[in-house]
């Protein structure tokens, strides 16, 4: 007989296990020290005992070797707790492994590091900021809430695009240079502009660069903002995908930047570039865009019709007709609007390639840089037999009716606003 004897007068649920005497201790096989095991824990649930369960690292119970005793044993009573480690005991023991379920709970933290950046060993602090990229000065100014972009501009010494890496003083006007201590020259409107005519200096220096492949002329780099200057700054933005207009670019802005950085003309982003051949008429800049697919090969000034006598939108109209007019020295007299005597300064039409009824692309001798034909688009002389030879209608002994020998197509867009 196996019996249990206890050691200590408390109640049982009270006792720690290792007051249990446990008898015969050699006579019992393992079968008999399991049946002591689930014995006594028994008797510690029939005396109401609450259980305590240790637990350890992430609230998982420890419960080691519960699988190897046969019966996995209570939450709150091991093996070890109920058999005293000192005596003797003499036991075969039959392993079964049982397999082990696991559930896992993942958690994921997200961890955020702010990261101080030290302020810039520059002479004020508080008035600089580094360029994180290539960055325009109205970019700067928008960020950093600097209202006068011009003084902005003269503040850092007429930059438009400060690279990566770079410093750039936000105190504008304070007569000081904020990067490194040194005295600036007051920004006064005589200064001012003194800075703007350089700027435009610049500017028609950069437009003569990117135009000088197209058969345009130069313009004059005297730093004035004339009629050309803006027609020329305009077809720039054109090709540059930027908004057209005649209006001068403002020194630092983003757009002036655009410019500056540009290294070539782009063929605008409206062009007929399926068409083989193409012509691109824009009103808002009076401008005239040539080309073939993809590439520009001419750009020309034009004048278009004036109010009431618009150039009408087109959109691939192919050109139809072209006459040489080789009786009176390539003139045409208009049928429309025609004159007494054949003077082109009023009207008649010089080599006319029609691509809408009677509107047409012809040469005249007066071409201003505003709208003032009775609904052509005008080209110098030189530029329209410049045309003309381009489309190899120069050796026509006739008026041609052909489009296919004539191949090429007319895009009309834009809206002409004075300055």
């Amino acid at each position: 007989m196996i019996c249990v004897t206890a050691l200590d007068s408390r109640p049982a649920c009270e006792r720690p296990a290792i007051y249990y005497d446990v008898v015969s201790y050699k006579q019992l096989d393992a079968r008999r020290l399991r049946l002591i095991v689930i014995g006594v824990a028994s008797s510690l649930v029939a005396a109401g005992c609450t259980a305590t369960t240790q637990s350890v690292g992430d609230g998982v119970a420890s419960s080691r070797n519960d699988a190897t005793i046969g019966s996995p044993a209570p939450p709150s009573a091991t093996a070890e707790a109920l058999v005293p480690s000192t005596m003797p005991v003499t036991t075969t023991t039959t392993t079964t492994t049982l397999p082990a379920t696991t559930t896992s709970s993942t958690t994921t933290s997200t961890s955020t590091t702010t990261t101080t950046e030290p302020p810039l060993d520059v002479f004020a602090p508080d008035c600089v900021v580094r360029a994180e990229a290539d960055t325009a000065l109205e970019a700067v100014a928008i960020a950093n809430d600097v209202a006068d972009l011009s003084a902005l501009w003269f503040e850092n010494g007429q930059l438009d695009v400060v690279s990566a890496g770079g410093l750039i003083d936000i105190c504008a006007g304070n007569e000081l240079n904020d990067i490194d201590g040194q005295t600036r020259p007051p920004i006064d409107a005589q200064a001012l502009e003194l800075a703007a005519v350089s700027n435009v200096e610049r500017q028609q220096a950069k437009l003569n660069e990117l135009f000088a492949a197209y058969g345009i002329g130069d313009l004059d780099v005297d730093g004035i903002s004339g009629p050309r200057t803006g027609q020329r700054l305009c077809a720039a933005r054109l090709a540059l995908g930027l908004t057209p207009t005649i209006a001068d670019m403002a020194p630092g802005s983003n757009e002036q930047a655009a410019l500056f950085t540009a290294t070539s003309l782009p063929t605008p982003a409206s062009t007929a570039t399926e068409s083989e051949r193409w012509v691109l008429i824009d009103r808002t800049c009076q401008i005239m865009f040539i080309g073939a697919g993809e590439q520009t090969v001419f750009v020309f000034p034009t004048s278009t019709g004036s109010e009431g006598y618009e150039t009408r939108d087109q959109d691939r109209a192919e050109a139809f007709r072209f006459n040489p007019a080789l009786d009176n020295g390539g003139w045409h007299d208009s049928s429309e609007y025609p004159v007494g005597v054949d003077n082109p300064l009023n009207g008649n039409l010089y080599k006319p390639l029609y691509f809408d009824l009677g509107q047409s692309i012809h040469g005249a001798n007066n071409v201003p840089s505003t709208p003032a034909s009775k609904g052509c688009a005008r080209l110098s002389v030189a530029d329209q037999n410049t045309l003309v030879g381009w489309l190899g209608l120069d050796t026509a002994t006739g008026e041609t009716w052909r489009k296919s020998e004539i191949n090429v197509t007319v895009n009309v867009q834009g809206t002409f606003v004075g300055r």
